[in-house]
């Protein structure tokens, strides 16, 4: 069994449904396929779910967009199906235009481009001999650990429910939604297609997932900085999961949790590349004895927080109830370090005055600071760290470096991050381009 999922990038137009029909076709043994919505169909929906009474050329808009991809579509008993999705667009609208707060009209509005998506991908790859056919996650028993929003799939519940007879033939399943755990419709993250595939790819013990995508794979600094890299070939676990939340922005950050255990490798494929079948970036289980500098993110404007404890004892507690907080509130930690009676927490610089009221709240004084970024080196550990030249580490920053398994963590002052993103680049070991 192998997974395999195409994002909305590698659904501009119907010529991208030719290249999947013949990746799919060279595949040897049972296939599942996840999709996200047609390119640039969520962000419509959105703006049309803030604007509802303004959308009244949108369901119209859709219909023709789908029906460029598969024409024939018309002819197919999908097609009423297909029907069905757009009156749905049209009920969901007309509930958003009297109640806004409706998130269940809302949830059933955005997830209609999955749905639509899956549709006119099921049908092309019929068209091409494959037996598919378009399945939603939800009517599969895929059951997310939220209400309305949720960060992941909740495993053992979707493992209790999944209904595997949906599963026959080649099922092109939508992504990015399921069950709510109150029984209705809920949402993961933007890019949560990626963590749909591989939670399927735990369901089904599959023996890899293939995230298809517009670019050559992870590049170890963000593109964003000018900086020309080549793809890293082969990240950990860890290291990817340090990376997704940090910098590397095309990949979800709950995508690499559901296959760890289980050790499936993730590949990263351009679907547009000459060779489609080479691989671009492979993640899998951490190997020490390869450790070394593979990548390097960079989060601009972030603080630190410290709080300080009057008795030693009170630590695990007050540090359990400290994480539950910021779980709740959705407050995203950069990096923490706990000493016996010091914590620090870095954390994005708009988030100081929720962090500052959870310490309160819990009777902890604090203290605050600014800094231009947090540069972090992946796969850098203490042995790699202890490598890098003093005077150059002196030049990036004054700060201790904070030094996990798999990463380290600078805070920077200068002003001038994107030099000192090159100045960095320029004495790692890691992937530049020639």
């Amino acid at each position: 069994m192998e997974v395999h999922k195409f994002g909305g990038s590698c659904l501009r137009d119907s010529s991208d449904l030719s290249r999947i029909a013949g990746v799919l076709g060279e595949v040897d043994g049972n296939t599942v396929v996840v999709v996200s919505a047609l390119w640039g169909t969520t962000d419509r929906l959105m703006r049309a779910a803030k604007e509802p009474r303004y959308a009244g050329r949108l369901v119209n808009d859709l219909a023709s967009q789908h029906l460029r991809f598969a024409p024939s579509i018309v002819e197919d008993p999908a097609y009423e199906r297909f029907q069905r999705v757009l009156k749905g667009i049209e009920s969901s609208l007309a509930t958003l235009a009297t109640d806004r707060e409706d998130r269940n009209a809302h949830n059933l509005l955005l997830a209609a481009g999955e749905r639509l998506s899956a549709l006119v991908v099921a049908h092309q790859l019929k068209q091409q001999g494959l037996d598919a056919h378009a399945v939603g996650a939800e009517d599969i028993g895929l059951m997310l650990n939220g209400v309305s929003t949720a960060d992941s799939v909740d495993l053992e519940a979707s493992k209790a429910k999944l209904d595997m007879m949906a599963l026959e033939g080649l099922p092109v399943i939508t992504g990015w939604f399921g069950e709510g755990k109150d029984g209705h419709l809920a949402l993961l993250g933007r890019g949560g297609s990626d963590h749909t595939a591989t939670a399927l790819a735990a369901l089904l013990n599959a023996s890899k997932v293939v995230l298809w995508k517009d670019v050559d794979g992870i590049h170890p600094v963000n593109p964003r900085w000018g900086i020309a890299t080549t793809p890293v070939r082969y990240l950990g676990y860890s290291e990817a999961i340090e990376f997704a939340n940090a910098d590397a922005t095309i990949l979800h950050p709950a995508t690499v949790e559901p296959v760890l255990k289980k050790g499936i490798p993730i590949e990263i494929k351009h679907l547009g590349a000459t060779n489609p079948n080479q691989t671009c970036t492979t993640i899998g289980p951490d190997i020490h004895m390869t450790s070394g500098i593979k990548a390097m993110s960079c989060q601009q404007k972030v603080a630190r927080l410290r709080a300080s404890l009057a008795y030693v004892h009170d630590s695990p507690n007050l540090l359990s109830e400290v994480l539950q907080r910021f779980k709740a509130q959705s407050i995203r930690l950069l990096t923490y370090q706990v000493r016996d009676r010091e914590w620090e927490f870095v954390v994005p610089q708009h988030e100081v005055n929720n962090v500052c009221n959870v310490f309160r709240d819990v009777g902890l004084e604090e203290t605050h600071e600014y800094f231009a970024a947090l540069v972090s080196l992946i796969g850098c550990d203490e042995a790699t760290l202890s490598n890098i030249d003093s005077s150059e580490l002196s030049r990036w920053t004054k700060e201790p470096v904070y030094t996990a398994q798999h990463t380290s963590h600078m805070l920077i002052q200068r002003g001038d991050v994107s030099t000192l993103m090159g100045e960095v680049m320029s004495q790692l070991p890691v992937n530049r381009a020639v």
